[in-house]
């Protein structure tokens, strides 16, 4: 995985109760949500105004409080790929299921009553 590349000086202290994100090529926060209380409104922190490709990268604000990029990684559909072989068995399961809720529609043999351990349910 390639390191992360530092895109804009932006020097931005952080607040623990602020979130920060990266749209349109400024710094913007938001309040964080708090049980009871209403959403807060975003501000826009830092103007920037760089040129993003969302295509390859993603941006966040570093620890230094700066504008960094980081290359997006490949390889969302191997992920798939695997969830689908997982899923394929289980509706073969539900599959195997359904005859035998049209079986249990005939009327059932009464069970000779149990011998032993009378009075517990």
């Amino acid at each position: 995985m390639a390191a992360a590349e530092k895109v804009f000086k932006a020097g931005v202290k952080r607040d623990n109760d602020l979130m920060y994100y990266i749209k349109t090529g400024d710094v913007w926060a938001v309040p964080r949500k708090k049980p009871g209380e209403a959403k807060g409104k975003a501000s826009k922190v830092v103007s920037a105004g760089i040129q993003m490709d969302y295509s390859k990268y993603l941006y966040y604000l570093d620890g230094d409080g700066d504008i960094a990029r980081k290359e997006r990684q490949v390889g969302g559909s191997k992920r798939k790929k695997a969830a689908a072989k997982k899923a394929a068995p289980k509706k073969a399961a539900a599959k195997k299921a359904a005859p035998k809720k049209a079986a249990a529609k005939k009327p059932a043999k009464k069970a000779a009553p149990k011998k032993g351990k009378k009075g517990r349910k």
